[in-house]
């Protein structure tokens, strides 16, 4: 009877704080109309109820759901309303050191975390000012010592970089967190170093591989970027026999943005026969197939794909099982999708170091769901210097393999 009446106080304060959060979305966007004059954010009844596992057992949850007709003015993509408090993919609730970082970065001040806390879990019992500046203090030395750990005995042979704005407000500029996941030789992702960079500049990223390669870091064989990054200056200079490979998301939204709405259908259709293409010789033809398609009336967004030809296409130089890893960054993108593109800021004080610190206790709880990448022993013929021709490994390449022709 008590666990019965303790499940339906935890699903009732569930489904009302998600039904705060729909409402206060909802009502940010109550001014913006279509042109027949109807509201493009509004309710749209409920999801289909689930279970999500919580510390007082098994509860039933009702999500109400949002219709979002506007479209972002980049990419074009239809904007989604995703919940903070129960993302599509929970079902179970996180621990509270995973919850605190997702809090600050998404707006609240430390100040704000008791009230919060208190409201969505009917208790403030151990949640004290107190209890919250000892548990941020305690992340800032954990990110401190991280940091300052030797990278000599670990190998990464694939690196993942971006930067990350986060709007939080601070004493000068917003924080701007460098971040490299790499992968281990036994084919785990694991973060390599998180840093407070300056608008992503090349000497921000210079000074954290020249610190990286100080404390024993060796070259990774290939290194996966945003083409807008000042990485790649930083890269050939303290690495520079380490590979460049574009990651294809950040492109195709570069690309896309400089044609017109109505261009978009037709052009990402030919920009996955490019990225998906089967072996190189394809997805050359399909770069000039889209070159002759749109290089006429768009040739700004053409020369995006024709000048980054070799750094888009590198991938097909390494296992086709890695492909799926290789062609984005994704685990740093989607370690930080509840955070990047959100609209509020916070109120209360913040600081970089705090920032920094929340950061990486965000990175370090999603760590623990990575997954391996696919055929993870093949990591380790990549470092080996075997040869993978269009994904595929050539035992003798000097022996067996032909040119491609042109």
């Amino acid at each position: 009877m008590l666990d019965e009446i303790v499940r339906e106080g935890a699903r009732r304060m569930l489904a009302e704080a998600l039904q705060a959060e729909v409402d206060d979305y909802v009502s940010r966007f109550v001014a913006e109309r279509d042109e027949h004059g109807r509201r493009v954010v509004v309710r749209n009844g409920s999801h289909q109820p689930r279970e999500v596992l919580t510390a007082a057992g098994a509860v039933e949850v009702t999500a109400p759901r949002v219709n979002d007709r506007r479209s972002d003015p980049e990419t074009g993509e239809r904007i989604r309303f995703a919940s903070a408090i129960l993302p599509a993919w929970c079902r179970k609730t996180p621990k509270i050191t995973e919850v605190l970082p997702l809090l600050y970065l998404h707006g609240l001040s430390t100040g704000d975390f008791v009230p919060a806390l208190g409201q969505f879990l009917g208790s403030t019992a151990g949640l004290s000012a107190s209890v919250i500046t000892k548990l941020t203090e305690t992340w800032k030395a954990d990110q401190r010592t991280f940091a300052a750990r030797d990278l000599s005995a670990v190998d990464y042979v694939y690196l993942w970089a971006d930067g990350i704005h986060v709007n939080i407000r601070l004493e000068e500029h917003k924080l701007c967190l460098l971040v490299l996941i790499g992968v281990r030789a036994d084919g785990r992702k694991e973060l390599v170093a998180l840093a407070d960079g300056y608008r992503e500049s090349a000497e921000s990223w210079a000074d954290l591989l020249r610190d990286a390669a100080r404390r024993g870091m060796r070259a990774p064989v290939l290194a996966v970027g945003d083409g807008a990054l000042g990485f790649w200056g930083a890269l050939r200079e303290v690495f520079p026999a380490t590979r460049e490979q574009r990651c294809w998301f950040h492109k195709i939204a570069n690309v896309l943005g400089a044609m017109p709405k109505s261009a978009h259908p037709g052009a990402k259709k030919a920009l996955a026969e490019i990225w998906n293409a089967e072996d190189r010789r394809h997805a050359l033809d399909a770069v000039a197939a889209f070159e002759a398609t749109y290089g006429a009336k768009f040739p700004k967004a053409v020369a995006k794909i024709t000048d980054d030809v070799e750094v888009l296409l590198a991938v097909y130089d390494f296992p086709a099982e890695h492909w799926i890893h290789l062609r984005t960054t994704n685990p740093i993108e989607s370690t930080f999708a509840t955070v990047r593109h959100r609209t509020k800021i916070t109120r209360g004080p913040g600081s970089r170091a705090a920032g920094l610190a929340m950061a990486f206790k965000l990175i370090q709880a999603a760590q623990d769901r990575w997954r391996a990448v696919n055929s993870p022993h093949l990591v380790a013929l990549v470092r080996a210097g075997a040869t993978f021709i269009n994904g595929k490994l050539v035992e003798r390449p000097h022996d067996n393999h032909q040119p491609e022709a042109a």
